[in-house]
């Protein structure tokens, strides 16, 4: 990985000397199954006499020829930059090359459908994986129109930014699409679908009276369940809003949207032709939380559109301005015009909580992060980029007023369409639209790293009036800087049973203690919720009162969004080792089936989870494990039928079975000889509860292969993957171990399967002996593997489950041995011992 970095400098070095014009890029998609021929041709500006490079990734390099020059490929090209010396005030370039496919999701990935045998390509170029198809000046400021030649097999389809043209026969089977140029982008969002993918089509009307014509993609095996009619009204409705609210017409010729194999992300803002994982194409019955996520993210894609790729980042640093940008309007979008209203107490219940806990890693960092290389890009697709940055965007709105916050947003899409910005450029438009000086604000949120804390500090008279009341703000030594906020202080009451709010107090909070005078004189209600409607980045705690009332009544409170809040207090406070660990559990389980939200039942079934491997000391922790599956059967049980509660109390049961009682009720379940009444068994939920009999030793490698033969598809197949490698042996773990680390013989997504299966253990000391072997080879494994491979690596095999001083000793050690040569390595395992002295402290905590 290192020879492919590119740093800021030579970027910054490289646009001084380089304005591109165009690309021409033709490719051959039909010389079998390990390279393509990417013929590329060049039109840009250059510094007369300079020397510059362009990135190209290549197998062989067979012709580099520079304003009629050739020049020799063995002294030019070393696979993956070529030098370009003497450039003139105009230069054409053209390079002919053999580019390899890949099975790691970055580049130009091929797939071989085990349905139908056919082959499907898609491409993937955030970060820097463009120049693993063409040539290109990778860099975002960079920008150009590209215009491709595609050649492939005649009953393909082939899609990218333009619109397919009309083939024309090549001969032999094969065919050849020449698109239009583009319109002028960065080359990350450049993109080319082939294969024989089916599509369903439709149109809509821009605000310019365009009509924009609208595609739905997928693999023939899989089109069967694709709803396109959902995702077309999902996207009528966001383009509706996302108009309306940006002042500016959809800026590209049509919209496609399609579902590919072996995709790494959620989605990708490819310009005009977006991808999404399969995951979101759903053969079997999904939960309501997988349904609103599908939604958010098709949201997210659309508001791209214009951010990021109308306007386009001048460097990676504002990358998280790109993606807080499309989180937070996704959100905002869905709340505000579609079915999902409730979408603001989802962001609370997932998107902060993954802010508040990568803030509060040893790598936490500024929202406006320094980004010196790729590297460090890459490891910056994190909480921070999206979801604190998200957090603290809708901090600004409610700073500014969301009518003003758009107007500045207009005015930005208005004056920079399809260029360059930087931060300052967004802050300039914003400052003039609401009046407000927003330096001091920027400088603290985001250039400063760190989450406060925010707690409330009440007195009251003998008649139960309040005679004083203040938010306290705190914040950790390292990270010691207080924040301005505006928030609301919520009052709530016990009605007929129900929390009621009963009273909201609204205003900035800002230096280490906040009065808040609206509140004295008013009665004290049982419950106060500091940062109600969730509009400030802060973890809150509660007062002794409110707390009580809190754990008596989570489940009575009339709305879900304040209960989310509270149910994030909790979380935090048994993170953070000031509350018991088992508490937590109960606190979960006795009020988890009056969730009226899925997304926070899914939630907080990944936390219960998470307490329980890690958070409970070893005394209670395997007899509280066995006791929380018997409670998330009863759930199961009582559930309503053919509800999302059944459905996601069954899974989560399946996963934390453990006895053999309990294994028999998943052997009844997945044979019929039992039935809960309005539980479908499909497909995907045999194959998870066939996982949880391997994991406990009750199902082997026959059943597996059986459900295969009977589900002989790409997800069967990844299902299958995940199921062998939970078997519970030392032996059926080291083939798992070798496979993908000294292998190296699995594509992406099998190998994020087989991780997560190495580690579906009941006992934890079945995978001690294999902390000593990642440590000898994760080093050699990160410095030969793409990013994405070695990160499922870095992170998926690091002895987690071990929580020990000596798993932190060893990692130590490794990092003393690493010293400063891998940065985003570095970076990584920090985040990974931390988790493991987080534990340690958790379970302290959790025997007092």
């Amino acid at each position: 990985m290192p020879g492919l970095n590119l740093t800021r400098a030579e970027a910054q070095e490289r646009a001084q000397l380089v304005t591109v014009d165009s690309y021409r890029v033709e490719l051959d998609l039909t010389r079998g199954e390990r390279v393509f021929g990417s013929t590329t041709h060049v039109a840009f500006k250059g510094t007369p006499g300079a020397a510059t490079f362009i990135d190209a990734v290549t197998d062989t390099v067979h012709r580099v020829t520079l304003n009629g020059v050739d020049l020799d490929p063995a002294q030019v090209a070393d696979g993956e930059r070529i030098h370009l010396p003497q450039l003139a005030a105009d230069n054409e370039l053209t390079i002919v090359a053999d580019a390899l496919y890949t099975n790691t999701g970055e580049g130009l990935h091929r797939f071989v459908d085990p349905v139908d045998h056919e082959v499907y390509l898609y491409t993937q170029f955030e970060v820097p994986d463009s120049r693993r198809m063409y040539a290109v000046f990778e860099q975002p400021d960079l920008k150009a129109t590209f215009q491709f030649t595609v050649t492939a097999p005649s009953h393909w389809d082939v899609v990218s930014n333009a619109p397919t043209p009309e083939p024309t026969p090549h001969g032999e089977g094969t065919t050849t699409w020449a698109f239009q140029p583009t319109l002028r982008m960065s080359s990350y969002i450049t993109a080319l679908i082939a294969g024989p993918y089916q599509s369903v089509r439709s149109e809509l009307t821009s605000t310019d009276g365009r009509t924009i014509p609208l595609g739905v993609f997928a693999r023939a095996s899989i089109m069967e369940h694709v709803d396109a009619e959902n995702i077309f009204e999902l996207t009528r409705r966001g383009f509706e809003f996302f108009e309306e609210q940006f002042g500016t017409p959809y800026p590209f010729e049509k919209y496609d949207q399609l579902f590919v194999p072996e995709f790494n992300a959620g989605a990708m803002e490819n310009a005009g032709a977006v991808t999404y994982l399969e995951n979101y194409v759903f053969r079997s019955r999904p939960t309501d939380a997988v349904v609103e996520r599908r939604a958010i993210t098709v949201l997210h894609e659309l508001a791209h559109m214009w951010f990021g790729d109308l306007v386009t980042m001048r460097w990676w640093n504002d990358l998280w301005l790109n993606e807080s940008f499309a989180e937070f309007m996704s959100t905002l979008a869905a709340a505000e015009n579609t079915e999902f209203t409730q979408s603001w107490t989802t962001f609370a219940s997932m998107e902060k909580a993954w802010a508040y806990r990568q803030d509060q890693l040893p790598s936490t960092h500024p929202i406006v992060a320094e980004i010196k290389d790729l590297e460090d890009v890459q490891v910056n697709f994190d909480g921070i980029t999206y979801a604190k940055g998200a957090s603290v965007l809708r901090q600004l709105v409610a700073w500014v007023g969301q009518e003003e916050f758009m107007t500045g947003v207009r005015s930005y899409f208005s004056r920079h369409a399809f260029s360059n910005t930087e931060l300052k450029d967004l802050m300039v438009e914003l400052e003039a639209s609401s009046g407000r000086d927003l330096s001091q604000w920027g400088q603290l949120w985001l250039e400063t790293a760190g989450v406060n804390k925010l707690t409330p500090e009440i007195e009251t008279d003998h008649a139960g009036n309040i005679t004083a009341f203040a938010i306290r703000q705190s914040a950790i030594a390292e990270h010691p800087t207080l924040r301005p906020h505006r928030l609301a202080v919520g009052c709530y009451d016990l009605h007929d049973g129900a929390l009621v709010r009963t009273h909201r107090e609204e205003l900035d909070v800002a230096g280490e203690r906040t009065e808040v005078e609206g509140l004295i004189g008013r009665p004290r209600p049982d419950l106060i919720l500091v940062n109600d409607d969730d509009l400030a980045y802060a973890k809150i705690r509660l007062d002794e009162f409110s707390l009580a009332t809190a754990i008596k009544h989570l489940k009575d409170f009339d709305s879900s969004l304040p209960r989310t809040l509270v149910w994030g207090s909790a979380w935090d406070a048994a993170r953070d080792g000031e509350t018991r660990g088992r508490d937590y559990v109960e606190l979960i389980l006795n009020n988890i089936a009056h969730e009226s939200d899925s997304s926070v039942i899914m939630v907080l079934l990944r936390q219960l989870s998470t307490t329980l491997d890690f958070y409970v000391a070893d005394d209670a922790a395997a007899d509280l494990a066995v006791s929380t599956a018997e409670a998330l059967w009863k759930l199961a049980e009582a559930a309503a039928p053919n509800s999302d509660h059944q459905l996601q109390f069954v899974k989560a049961f399946a996963a934390r079975s453990r006895t053999s009682a309990q294994l028999d009720t998943i052997a009844t379940l997945l044979n019929g000889s039992r039935r809960l009444e309005g539980l479908t068994v499909d497909t995907d939920l045999r194959w998870e509860l066939l996982t949880a009999l391997v994991a406990g030793g009750r199902a082997g490698h026959a059943d597996i292969d059986a459900e295969l033969e009977a589900d002989n598809t790409a997800n069967g197949a990844l299902a299958a993957e995940l199921a062998r490698a939970a078997e519970p042996t030392v032996a059926a773990k080291r083939t798992v171990f070798d496979a993908v680390v000294r292998e190296n013989s699995l594509s992406n997504t099998h190998q994020r399967q087989a991780i997560a299966g190495f580690n579906r253990v009941h006992d934890a000391t079945l995978l001690t002996e294999f902390a000593d072997d990642y440590f000898a080879e994760v080093r050699s494994v990160w410095e030969e593997r793409s990013h994405e491979i070695a990160q499922q690596i870095v992170v998926g095999l690091y002895p987690a489950a071990q929580v020990s001083e000596r798993t932190l000793q060893q990692t130590d050690a490794f990092l003393a041995d690493l010293g400063e040569q891998a940065p985003a390595l570095r970076r990584l395992m920090l985040e990974n011992r931390d988790a493991v002295v987080r534990a340690l402290a958790a379970r302290e905590a959790d025997r007092a």
